[in-house]
């Protein structure tokens, strides 16, 4: 197609590098932040100025608020004069901006690679990447979209001061709202993959930073859904409607998104602060979900009523305390890397569990060893049992492009382009 990637290093660096990003329920991998574009230089002579400079006025908005906010968007809560988040702003400025920057798509269009986009990487060794190809701009836009989504949903998620001002507590609308979000964000990352990243060659995907590759993309993808699931599996802990073989179900799934998730990243170069962490996150998420699995798996093999369902009860209740001692450690890990954070009050499905654990291990344990020889007790931890993921992505479609690139508006040099 005639475009070409070139990549740059600032030594002096355009991101703020914040040391701590306070309390994460979510992990948001650094944001990628957009540096200026000159579309004047690129398409004055090949587009009517009305539409070139809307163009270059969207995308400047967005410059303008991502870099006012960069990072360190994922712990704040300011308001604008107008009385929006900064988090909901910046997400309509793309909204608006993504139908007006799919006109350089139009029709296969000879302007796909005539503006070098430049955006400052979060993940990847690199500080800044330039690629003349509107669809990296459109691949970059759609992971801000969802990584604003995820930024919201920590803030959500993020235990508040109770009325009885002891046990901080998030409210059955914050929860029930988060999955909503959670969905939104992985319905663009799969948008992503599944119809922007097929519009580049194989040579061009190897210019991507590693915060665009197609592992990175599905496991933020997945990560979505697995915190979806967990608070799902929190609510159904606190319903007294929900049974034992929904709540292992529900954790048994969790378990597959993130190792599905962590599968993902084992390959990619996440050497940097962002990066690093990231893979700390999943790791840490995905030991948690393995606790909960064999927690329930452990509860059930119990209920019934032969020595070796009782043995295999005791290996998997072993198992989750096993991995909830780990997730601590894993935990601990994930706060003390660069950038420092701090993990909330346990809330949803840790708080119960970090309670019920340990006190059920130590009971099943004691009883069934005086019931049984020790041999039986010490079986390895039964295979979970697989069940299909039952959360997907929302639907997200790219939209239809803006009418201002319509035959009508661009007159005799919309025609002369396809000549």
């Amino acid at each position: 197609m005639g475009c070409f990637a070139s990549r740059q290093k600032e030594t002096g660096g355009n991101r703020r590098k914040p040391t701590s990003i306070g309390d994460v329920s979510v992990y948001v991998p650094g944001l990628r932040i957009p540096q200026p574009v000159e579309f004047s230089q690129s398409l004055g002579d090949q587009l009517p100025k009305t539409l070139v400079e809307r163009l270059t006025a969207l995308r400047t908005r967005i410059v303008v608020m991502a870099n006012q906010e960069g990072p360190t968007i994922t712990r704040t809560r300011r308001k604008t004069q107008h009385g929006g988040s900064t988090l909901a702003d910046l997400h309509q400025a793309l909204e608006d901006y993504l139908p007006v920057l799919l006109g350089l798509t139009k029709d296969g269009s000879h302007l796909q690679c005539k503006v070098q986009f430049n955006w400052v990487n979060q993940e990847d060794e690199q500080e800044e990447t330039a690629i003349s190809n509107v669809w990296y701009e459109i691949l970059s836009v759609l992971h801000l979209m969802a990584m604003l989504q995820m930024s919201q949903a920590n803030l959500l998620l993020l235990p508040r001061g109770s009325s009885d001002g002891y046990h901080p507590k998030i409210s059955e609308e914050n929860r029930r709202a988060s999955i909503d979000i959670f969905l939104k964000a992985a319905g663009y990352l799969d948008c992503a993959v599944k119809h922007v990243l097929p519009q580049f060659s194989t040579e061009l995907r190897r210019s991507l930073p590693v915060d665009l590759a197609e592992g990175a993309l599905r496991a933020l993808c997945l990560q979505a859904l697995g915190q979806g699931v967990d608070i799902q599996l929190g609510m159904a802990i606190d319903s007294a409607k929900a049974t034992l073989a929904v709540k292992r179900r529900l954790s048994c799934e969790m378990v597959k998104y993130w190792q599905q998730a962590q599968d993902n990243l084992m390959n990619l170069p996440l050497a940097n602060g962002w990066g690093e962490k990231h893979s700390l996150f999943v790791k840490w998420k995905y030991v948690e979900a393995k606790a909960a699995a064999y927690y329930y798996h452990g509860l059930i093999l119990d209920e019934g009523n032969t020595e070796k369902s009782h043995g295999m009860a005791v290996a998997a209740l072993q198992a989750a305390d096993e991995c909830f001692k780990e997730s601590k450690k894993a935990s601990e890990a994930f706060n003390t890397s660069s950038p420092t954070s701090r993990t909330p009050p346990l809330f949803g499905t840790m708080k119960y569990l970090s309670e019920k654990i340990p006190k059920e291990t130590s009971s099943k344990v004691r009883i069934n060893r005086d019931l049984y020889s020790y041999e039986k007790i010490m079986e390895t931890a039964p295979t979970l049992p697989d069940f299909a993921l039952a959360l997907k992505p929302d639907e997200y479609q790219l939209p239809s492009v803006d009418a201002s690139w319509s035959e009508a508006s661009l007159g005799t040099k919309n025609t002369s382009n396809h000549m």
